[in-house]
């Protein structure tokens, strides 16, 4: 089965679920999605890649484009047991005869970040196709100063930038050979570097040709996370953790980012992409201010499962987009 992971567990080949993977060439390409068994490791198509394909297509046939194009899509990174219907959502608003580079920006899970980094490899590789990293962004991005490099290990081992990677080359197959992507691994910033960072990145989500993907569950319930916020007064603690989310989830549909920064520190919310959400909405307001007009619409929210007791744990997602006017 196809991402078939708890959504707990950090998942390091997290959408093919393989048991083995070769290292990749060094410095070319990165092998984070290569299948176990694989005729063409070049292309690391394997034997999984028409299945995962069946499956990517079936859910978004599902869903509407409502709010196409998107500038800007949120969308969750656990298995896609879990949450792939929920990302359709998103990644059906993605227009690929326009878009040219995708900023995928991904929470740091496993290392202590204090910046945001870049990769140190040239190619993604996922069972639909390879992913070309832009060069020239990433020199760009570099010479700020504001960046760090990931270790090849790092890379490997984050599963928000991966698990964005094969619906990125589904959304664009269409154009697959038109367009580049430019990952970035979001530290632990303070509000004031996510404003630097969004200030950075602002010029880039104004231009019309670029998409930006910011990966993020919402909501970790349960003594596994250690947080267990409840409203009684909302009911069952599912219902709790929905209400508690939509109240986020509502105020990023505001653009609002110091509200946003309020909101955490009040209720703490297990958002794990948090700051790439508050790197999003500085960008925002920073266009705002130069008077571009844009509204975010979130479109779809699920639960890993639902929790009515203590002892129970879930994990959940919510997609939507950014359109501008």
């Amino acid at each position: 089965m196809l991402g078939a992971q708890d959504p707990s567990t950090p998942v390091s080949r997290g959408v093919l679920d393989a048991q083995y993977s070769p290292p990749p060439s060094p410095g070319t390409a990165c092998s984070i999605l290569d299948p176990p068994l694989r005729p063409h490791p070049r292309i690391g198509s394997g034997v999984l890649g028409p299945q995962l394909n069946a499956q990517l297509e079936g859910w978004l046939s599902q869903v509407q484009s409502t709010k196409r194009p998107a500038r800007a899509i949120i969308a969750p990174h656990a298995g896609y047991t879990y949450c792939g219907s929920c990302a359709a959502h998103a990644y059906k608003q993605v227009d690929p005869s326009i878009t040219r580079r995708i900023f995928i920006l991904g929470p740091s899970h496993h290392v202590p970040l204090s910046r945001c980094a870049l990769s140190s490899v040239d190619i993604y590789r996922t069972p639909l196709y390879d992913l070309r990293i832009d060069q020239k962004i990433y020199g760009e991005l570099w010479k700020t100063g504001m960046f760090e490099r990931m270790s090849l290990q790092t890379d490997e081992d984050e599963h928000s930038i991966e698990m964005h990677l094969p619906y990125t080359a589904k959304a664009m197959e269409s154009h697959k050979d038109e367009f580049t992507i430019i990952p970035v691994l979001v530290g632990a910033l303070s509000e004031s570097k996510e404003q630097e960072f969004g200030k950075l990145f602002s010029k880039y989500l104004a231009d019309p040709s670029n998409l930006f993907v910011v990966s993020s569950d919402f909501c970790h319930w349960g003594q596994r996370f250690r947080y267990s916020y409840y409203d009684e007064s909302q009911g069952e603690i599912y219902r709790s953790i929905e209400h508690l989310d939509k109240m986020g989830m509502s105020i990023i549909e505001q653009l609002d980012p110091v509200s946003f920064s309020n909101y955490l520190k009040k209720y703490h919310n297990t958002i794990c992409g948090r700051h790439p959400i508050g790197v999003l909405l500085n960008a925002i307001t920073e266009l705002q201010k130069n008077g571009m007009n844009m509204s975010f619409s979130f479109l779809n929210y699920a639960q890993s499962s639902q929790c009515r007791n203590w002892q129970d744990s879930s994990v959940s997602y919510a997609a939507g987009a950014l359109t501008v006017h």
